[in-house]
């Protein structure tokens, strides 16, 4: 097998806000949780959906633009990678391990209807003060001018 591949793409909505917590070195870090959910037909025709949770992190720049322009229910789709957390649990001693998304880069969705059947379209977010970000418009760490 010639190298490996890690990339995941999802669009769905926060769970909760996100939670920035500022590290030594001026390094911040943000963990937001993701619910995606998918519709489809069971075998007798009723129409079922199920929701999946995820925990997602992203760091630097990245992080502080989610902090600031994202909150509960915004919808959000997502570019990173898979990682792996495993530890020791400190009241029995056993492994545990974690599955989360790091974020490498994400855009904003905007969750408005047009009026003719709903869907999304073109438009974002504005913060008092803060410049409007349009919808479907990758933002990366090289990106935000802080």
């Amino acid at each position: 097998m010639a190298g490996s591949f890690n990339k995941v793409m999802l669009m769905g909505n926060l769970t909760r806000d996100v939670e920035l917590k500022q590290l030594s070195g001026d390094n911040a870090v943000a963990k937001i949780g993701l619910a995606v959910n998918r519709k489809f037909k069971t075998r007798d025709g009723d129409m079922r959906e199920e929701v999946t949770f995820i925990d997602c992190e992203a760091w630097g720049r990245t992080a502080e633009a989610m902090n600031r322009y994202l909150s509960k229910g915004k919808p959000i789709f997502i570019e990173g990678r898979l990682k792996l957390d495993t530890w020791q649990d400190k009241n029995d001693g056993s492994n545990r391990s974690k599955l989360k998304v790091v974020i490498d880069n994400f855009e904003f969705v905007d969750s408005r209807s047009d009026g003719g059947g709903g869907g999304n379209r073109g438009g974002g977010y504005e913060t008092a003060g803060a410049p409007s970000a349009p919808a479907h418009t990758p933002v990366s760490e090289d990106d935000i001018p802080f």
